[in-house]
């Protein structure tokens, strides 16, 4: 389905500005910008997103990875084709790295916004999760679907590269209760020459998820050669710990894809050191990811004592008790 876009300006001679994400693509008449879905119809910016879902699933919500918000509980994720970063690691890389306009051949089904609220609503789930590919660039489908859901009591979960402006944030974040953020790297240079966008933006936007009190959570995939030396890792540690330590950081390990197919996984040996790091940095919830047979837990914070376990992304005990440890009373950061 074809709808007008919202956060754009017109120009002269029938060209536009996108205000949706931070590439503020200035788009000429019968031209797509860089997220391949947005389109300029003779001075009028389009979006082909609305409604055409790729991929949609019900999830555990720890897969998102969120940890800390209702753990155990259900979540209906849905995502359209498209994003607005070209990753060559990219591990959802054949829905999310095709374009309207080179007339990708992938099936997908029309649902409007209702009709996800009401599907997610009687598979008993509690939220609505926006992922897969880059929710930013679905922005109005997923904005109309994120009112209907609080209407009904659902929450609405986005996962994301943080690559929107802050407008954009601005408007659908009176109705956004959780986000999982992709802080891919801490140099400018990789976000630049690997994923075709900027650091800063991404920055802000946790910060400004922060600000808004959407409860965030952090994800690092952690590459071999790339993204894993001691002092980028210590980077991105201190940059969360400065924000909040509370903020869980979910260091993920790379599997070869994509254009990243000469690559090795990701050493375990590394892993442990991204945890340490982490841990010297003050974080107190840090977390292991796709990493075979995992068994994770978390702790609280003050005297240890294991309050959640998951076997992969199943929960299979929960301690916590009116969002606090029941062995100490120590409050445990999140939404439970």
């Amino acid at each position: 389905m074809i709808k007008e876009a919202l956060l754009y300006e017109q120009l002269k001679d029938h060209i536009v500005r996108c205000y949706l994400c931070n590439h503020h693509c200035k788009i000429e008449d019968s031209h797509f910008g860089f997220c391949g879905v947005r389109e300029n119809r003779g001075g009028t910016l389009f979006t082909h997103a609305y409604g055409e879902v790729v991929a949609s699933n019900i999830d555990p919500i720890e897969k998102k990875p969120l940890y800390h918000f209702l753990p155990g509980t259900r979540t209906f994720s849905i995502a359209t084709q498209g994003c607005n970063f070209h990753c060559g690691f990219c591990q959802n890389w054949k829905i999310s790295q095709v374009f309207i306009q080179k007339d990708s051949n992938l099936n997908t089904v029309n649902l409007m916004p209702g009709e996800i609220v009401q599907y997610a609503l009687e598979q008993n789930c509690k939220s609505i999760s926006y992922t897969y590919t880059e929710p930013t660039i679905f922005f109005e489908y997923a904005f109309d679907t994120a009112r209907i859901a609080k209407e009904n009591s659902l929450k609405n979960v986005m996962v994301t590269n943080g690559y929107m402006t802050a407008d954009a944030l601005r408007m659908i974040g009176p109705y956004l209760d959780a986000c999982n953020v992709d802080l891919k790297s801490f140099s400018e240079e990789f976000y630049k020459n690997t994923c075709h966008g900027h650091l800063k933006p991404v920055l802000k936007t946790i910060e400004q998820m922060k600000e808004l009190g959407i409860w965030i959570e952090i994800t690092t995939l952690i590459i071999p050669g790339q993204n894993d030396n001691e002092k980028e890792l210590s980077d991105i540690a201190g940059f969360i710990a400065g924000l909040d330590r509370n903020i869980p950081w979910h260091i993920s390990r790379f599997h070869p894809d994509y254009e990243f197919t000469d690559g090795v996984s990701t050493p375990l040996d590394t892993m442990a050191r991204a945890l340490e790091i982490g841990q010297s940095a003050g974080l107190k919830y840090i977390y292991k990811g796709n990493v075979l047979g995992n068994v994770t837990e978390t702790q609280c914070a003050k005297c240890g004592t294991p309050l959640v376990r998951r076997n992969g992304f199943f929960v299979d005990m929960n301690r916590i008790k009116d969002s606090s440890c029941p062995s100490c009373g120590e409050t445990v950061a999140g939404v439970f």
